[in-house]
């Protein structure tokens, strides 16, 4: 019996669409931190971005680094500013967040996700273990309208590693505290979810969405849906073994 759903967010329930190459991100971000004395040039800002974002993920020495946003903009904060702000902390998370909101062109649920959702989670816990930060990601979920149904989330960005490291993955299962012969993964990518849950010893649900590795040798899912309200389909499927 599925007592717990774990999800992937962005590309599996939300369809979102960002674009951190564009260079009006910069000049958006770099205007934003001129009011606060911080002055940096947006072409500038765009390769120091860049350049800590790899240095973070280089020095983190994991398999599977995450960079963590906040940092890297108290990083340039600190070496743009004309004076040191009062609260760098708050400062550095208010740009990583006008930041992500310049890069986003796109935000919605995936066609039928939140009626999908609403009566999974009458049977079903749910969580989320996601890639990203979670500066952005809680806040995305939250405008998206599902917050409400999911116990916990959990974000790549806190721990400095991403999926498909296990790590991630153990962690959600001890947090819902059920067998895990009685909890689906559901994501979009064949590598970092399907091969990463199947490491964990967890089945999966790959959703053959608009985004992610669409392939990847090892990773088989357990079940795959072509639109999100099959995911009912799945459980059902499961349960019935």
């Amino acid at each position: 019996m599925i007592k717990a759903l774990l999800f992937d967010l962005n590309g599996t329930v939300i369809d979102i669409l960002t674009n951190e190459a564009d260079d009006n991100v910069y000049r958006v971000t770099a205007n934003f931190l001129s009011y606060y004395g911080v002055y940096v040039p947006a072409e500038t800002l765009k390769e120091r971005f860049f350049q800590l974002n790899r240095k973070q993920r280089k020095e983190s020495g994991e398999e599977f680094p995450e960079f963590d946003s906040a940092k890297i903009f108290s990083e340039i904060i600190k070496e743009f500013s004309s004076e040191t702000p009062a609260d760098i902390a708050m400062l550095s998370y208010t740009s990583s967040r006008v930041f992500r909101a310049a890069t986003r062109y796109k935000l919605t649920l995936y066609d039928g996700v939140f009626d999908t959702l609403s009566y999974l989670h009458k049977s079903c816990r749910m969580a989320a273990v996601s890639d990203g930060q979670s500066l952005w990601a809680v806040p995305e979920l939250r405008c998206s309208g599902i917050e409400q149904f999911f116990s916990f989330v959990l974000v790549s960005g806190d721990f400095g590693y991403r999926k498909p490291d296990v790590r991630l993955f153990e962690t959600a299962i001890k947090k819902l505290g059920v067998s895990r012969s009685e909890i689906l993964f559901v994501g979009n990518d064949m590598y970092r979810d399907v091969y990463g849950a199947k490491n964990a010893g967890i089945k999966s649900v790959f959703f053959k969405s608009n985004q992610g590795e669409q392939g990847y040798c090892g990773a088989e899912p357990d079940y795959i849906i072509y639109n999100f309200p099959q995911l009912i389909e799945a459980v059902n499927f499961f349960n019935a073994q």
